[in-house]
This record gives C-alpha cells, sequence and structure tokens, in this order.
C-alpha cells in the first residue's frame, strides 16, 4: 500500500523561530516525538504508542507494512468484520475480548466497533516523495479538529489527492479519532507537518505547485477547468478564523466555492465539507 480551514468554514478556508520548517530544505521531515498522551481515552498506550480503533482504521492499518504493530484486541464479531474485508494471516496475532473491556479501555464513548490496535504512529515521508505522487496537495492551516482532519484524508483519498500538510503546532497529533474519522485512509494517504506553513507554501511553488487558498470572500471562483493545466496546492484554514494573514499573502490566488444557494444563507461549511468539494472541482476537466 501507498504510504501515507484556510477556510473560514466556507468557500473559505481561512513560527517558532527555529528551526523554520519540520520540512528540511533537503526535502526530509525533521525528527517528529508524538507526546506520551496521544488521546484522552488513551491511557493505557504505552510511552509513543496510540490506540486505533474501529474496524475500516483497523484493517487499513493492518494492511500497511509501514505500520509497527503492537497489539490487536478484538471482539468475535469485529474479528469476523475485519477478516472478510482483510483475508488472515495478519501480522500480528489477536486477543479475544470483549466489547466491556474496550469500553473500559477506550471510554465508552468511543465508537471503537469491537477493534482495537495499538501501534506507533506512521513516520511522516519527505515532501519530494509526496510530490512525486499524482493529484492536488492539502495545506491545513490551523485546522485543530482530528475528525476534521481525518475526514479530509478520506476525502483526499477518494479524490487522489497527493498529501496531506496540518501545522505542527495548532494541529492534532495522529490519535484514534483521526484515525477512525479517515476510515483508513490514514494509512494510504501522506500526512506531513509543517512547523512553518507560509515556508511550506513557498517550497510548494518552487517544485511547481500553484497555491490556491479557499476564501469564502474572494470575488473569484474555484474552478477546475480553469486549473487543469496546474498542479494545485489547496490551503484551507480553520473554520473560525479562516487563512491567516501570511498565508493569505503567500497564495498565488484566493478562490470560494460556488454555492447557488447563496453564500450568505450559509454563514459557513464544515471545513472537511468544504475540502470534499473543492476536490470534486479540482477533478473536473471540462
Amino acid at each position: 500500500m501507498k504510504p501515507p480551514h484556510s477556510h473560514r468554514a466556507h468557500p473559505a478556508a481561512g513560527g517558532r523561530a527555529q528551526p523554520p520548517d519540520r520540512i528540511q530544505r533537503d526535502g526530509r521531515p525533521r525528527a517528529h516525538h508524538p507526546p506520551a498522551s496521544p488521546s484522552r481515552h488513551a491511557a493505557n498506550a504505552p510511552r509513543g504508542g496510540v490506540w486505533l480503533y474501529g474496524t475500516h482504521a483497523v484493517a487499513a492499518a493492518l494492511a500497511n507494512p509501514a505500520r509497527r504493530l503492537r497489539r490487536l484486541l478484538l471482539t468475535e464479531d469485529a474479528e469476523a468484520s475485519i477478516a472478510a474485508r482483510l483475508a488472515p494471516p495478519w501480522p500480528i496475532g489477536a486477543e479475544r475480548v470483549e466489547r466491556a473491556r474496550l469500553d473500559q479501555m477506550l471510554g465508552r464513548d468511543v465508537v471503537h466497533q469491537g477493534a482495537a490496535l495499538l501501534a506507533d504512529p506512521l513516520a511522516p515521508p519527505p515532501l519530494a516523495q509526496v510530490l512525486d505522487r499524482a493529484g492536488p496537495v492539502l495545506v491545513l492551516d490551523q485546522v485543530n479538529d482530528p475528525r476534521n482532519v481525518g475526514a479530509i484524508l478520506r476525502s483526499a483519498a477518494a479524490f487522489g489527492a497527493a498529501g496531506v500538510i496540518t501545522q505542527e503546532r495548532n494541529a492534532p497529533e495522529e490519535t484514534g479519532a483521526l484515525a477512525k474519522a479517515a476510515s483508513g485512509a490514514l494509512e494510504t494517504v501522506p500526512l506531513l507537518r509543517a512547523v512553518n506553513i507560509a515556508r511550506t507554501l513557498v517550497a510548494l511553488k518552487a517544485a511547481g505547485c500553484w497555491v490556491v487558498g479557499l476564501d469564502a470572500t474572494s470575488g473569484t471562483t474555484l474552478s477546475g477547468p480553469d486549473l487543469r493545466q496546474r498542479r494545485v496546492a489547496l490551503v484551507l484554514g480553520s473554520e473560525g478564523e479562516g487563512l491567516r494573514r501570511l498565508t493569505r499573502d503567500t497564495c498565488d490566488e484566493l478562490a470560494g466555492i460556488a454555492m447557488p444557494g447563496g453564500s450568505r444563507a450559509l454563514d459557513s461549511l464544515n471545513v472537511s465539507a468544504a475540502a470534499a468539494i473543492a476536490l470534486y472541482e479540482l477533478g473536473r476537466r471540462a
């Protein structure tokens, strides 16, 4: 398998001094040290590990040779469900558990579907490797809800995006909630972290990308056919603030999503919904 809102909620999309970026000048990512507690429900995870849950997320992780797996816990029903998606043998043996045990481990509010996999977070690939893949690149400027990032990864997989870049700070770590929302896409769509989004956009420009910031206030409408000759890096910002000023200023152009119902009728679209619509539009050729 392949490695892995500018947006102010609607057509919109909304540093550290050292080092300038997690993506180094030679294209290799700087070392990333995950926090001791990847999520509030992962108290039982060893340091540096993360509990992935949900049948789609767990099956995809089992099928990803880049994943370092530690422990697999499955109910009887979940084991049958995952076996239907991914024929055994798996790279790690499963421990049979009752659903109540997973509720206790992960939290009763977690929809784990009877499947939990303890694994190491994926190592981000070099930016150059992402750019070797076909498709647009998504850049998220301070999108900090893990479910939104996961849903954006899912749309990126569906519409053939090359990868997703988030900010190192003000962006979620790899967690079970993010992986569950991604529904397996975390294992197939590269997810990178950048310390400085503006400098990352400059690097994408140097690599031949046309950087488009999604912005509801722009008088220009995002048009796939108009961009069919360009490799696009699409930038989305947080729902509340949209794109930050420096991010906006670094884009080649700003564009919004066409909304026949009237943009003022909807104060904002969820950032993940906006990403899916924008990726669909970029996929149009005529």
